[in-house]
């Protein structure tokens, strides 16, 4: 009987794994072993491509942080003129509870953050690169510039707040609850 050949994986490959492992159990979840049994490996790949776990929590932050970074320069990109609807989309694209994967490794990174002095800088300069985009189309529409940091800062406390919630037992109409919010934090 003919043995199946072995999967190869490449770095990303890992990296992509992880943080599917991140979104389910958390980056204390995050084991080797477990790791390269979910990916149908042997540890020894791991080590071909890593030092070690921190190495791979190091390339897991990466990508989550240039992605991160990428996603909102591209939410956020708007002609003169269009700044309000970019606001409006970056707040439906964010407060949509779509995207329960992202969710969740959002909310172990920033768990993480708590304990991890490095991981901690990491969210930091996303969280920046997020509020001075938004802070960027608040200015072009004519707000001053310490009211264009307060909305920034209030949109982004509604649509990942709003994203962890379960609002689904609160009688409202949620299209236009959220429709209400949008106009407060961009008029």
């Amino acid at each position: 009987m003919e043995k199946p050949p072995r999967t190869s994986l490449d770095r990303d490959a890992w990296i992509q794994g992880a943080l599917a492992v991140v979104a389910e159990d958390g980056m204390d979840g995050l084991r080797v072993e477990v790791l390269a049994k979910k990916l149908g490996v042997t540890k020894g790949s791991f080590y071909w491509h890593f030092k070690d776990r921190r190495d791979l929590v190091d390339g897991v932050l990466t990508t989550w942080k240039e992605g991160r970074i990428r996603d909102i320069r591209k939410q956020t990109s708007a002609e003169p003129g269009g700044e309000l609807a970019a606001l409006y989309h970056t707040i439906e694209v964010y407060a949509a509870a779509k995207n329960r994967k992202g969710i969740a490794i959002e909310a172990a990174i920033r768990m993480w953050a708590r304990q991890d002095a490095a991981t901690a800088a990491i969210v930091e300069e996303v969280d920046a690169t997020r509020l001075d985009c938004t802070r960027q189309l608040f200015v072009a529409l004519g707000l001053p510039e310490a009211e264009a940091k307060a909305r920034s800062v209030l949109l982004y406390a509604y649509v990942f707040g709003f994203s962890m919630m379960q609002c689904g037992q609160f009688p409202m109409d949620a299209a236009r609850t959220k429709r209400w919010i949008m106009e407060r934090i961009t008029q």
